[in-house]
């Protein structure tokens, strides 16, 4: 495994870092457990998750996969040996199920999110907390298109990071992040810790792929030039770069089969993206879900590589792609690709 210090912070987690989304909902409680062991032992020692976690969200399944990790931690008795990472949900609109009548990222509910998570958990501190998303409307989730919306109900950021700022004062979170945010955001969150004199954020946690790369346009040099690094999630496009959909197969199973949700990986051109990316692997005779992932992990203003998995045979090749440099051939493939057909999937 390799390893990357995390920020401005003195925490070295390793590049590939175990995504849970889908605990207790693709994955049981022992297959999570399963994924952690193999995961511990090949070096991984950064964990990510969420309150609002599995994927997709329900109020039945709400909070089972931090209590996945929770059981794992005090079975293994190894909290020591784990970076772990989780966060308070965004704005919801009304009757969310995280908490009534909708989620709000105000003192009240991020000392009610924190103190929940701590509890399935079974831990009494964590070392990264995150936005999942902003309080304002904004692009994310797939949405590339300008939006501006006049709101005049906000949290200002200001009142979210003095709150996360509290947590931090009171030993249950070491550091604070962002995730899901523009560029815009990130520097309000900086400004506003330099006004204030409140702690930094050191991270975001933004969608990046060979079939996303929109970070690298507004993003990149705020983590150059101010130490917030992207953790990357969907560094596969959820799934669209192992293979498994080329030429819009749909095998039974599969997260795009059984979720009509997540439209973000079905816009006009994804598929053959995808197939191009898939096809330049083969080529070269490398994994293509190692081609993606070895990508994203080459890149500077990487902090890690959010993998999932719903198998262990996916685990062991995903963890695999952290000894996969990719030659100067392939890469000038990659970015023919991407000039032909640019962010599919933003």
């Amino acid at each position: 495994m390799k390893y990357r210090r995390l920020g401005r912070t003195d925490l070295d987690v390793s590049v590939i870092c175990l995504g849970t989304m889908t605990w207790g909902e693709q994955n049981t409680e022992a297959e999570a457990h399963e994924q952690l062991d193999y995961a511990l032992d090949q070096g991984v020692n950064f964990l990510d998750t969420a309150e609002m976690y599995p994927v997709p969200p329900r109020a039945e399944t709400q909070g089972r996969t931090e209590a996945y990790i929770g059981s794992w931690l005090k079975a293994r008795g190894n909290r020591d040996k784990v970076i772990l990472a989780t966060k308070v949900a965004g704005r919801d609109g009304p009757g969310g199920h995280i908490r009534q009548p909708t989620t709000r990222l105000d003192k009240a509910q991020i000392n009610q999110a924190i103190d929940a998570s701590l509890k399935r958990l079974g831990t009494d501190y964590v070392d990264l907390y995150q936005v999942h998303w902003p309080e304002r409307l904004t692009n994310a989730f797939g949405i590339a298109e300008y939006r501006h919306f006049e709101q005049t109900d906000l949290i200002p950021i200001e009142e979210t990071l003095d709150a996360l700022a509290g947590l931090v004062k009171a030993g249950k979170v070491r550091h604070l992040g962002v995730s899901n945010e523009s560029p815009w955001g990130v520097m309000r969150y900086l400004e506003a810790a330099d006004r204030l004199g409140l702690p930094h954020i050191v991270s975001i946690q933004n969608a990046y792929s060979l079939v996303n790369r929109l970070f690298e346009i507004g993003h990149a040099e705020i983590a150059h030039r101010e130490g917030v690094e992207l953790l990357a999630y969907s560094p596969l496009g959820m799934g669209l770069l192992t293979g498994k959909y080329f030429g819009g197969a749909r095998p039974a199973n599969a997260r795009l089969t059984l979720f009509s949700r997540f439209v973000r990986y079905a816009t006009a051109g994804a598929q053959a993206a995808a197939d191009a990316y898939v096809t330049l692997a083969r080529q070269h005779g490398l994994d293509p879900a190692q081609m993606a992932l070895a990508f994203v992990n080459s890149r500077p203003f990487l902090g890690a590589n959010i993998i999932g998995a719903t198998s262990l045979e996916q685990l062991k090749a995903d963890i695999g792609s952290i000894d996969l440099d990719l030659s100067d051939e392939v890469l000038k493939g990659i970015e023919a690709i991407h000039r032909a057909n640019p962010n599919p999937c933003p």
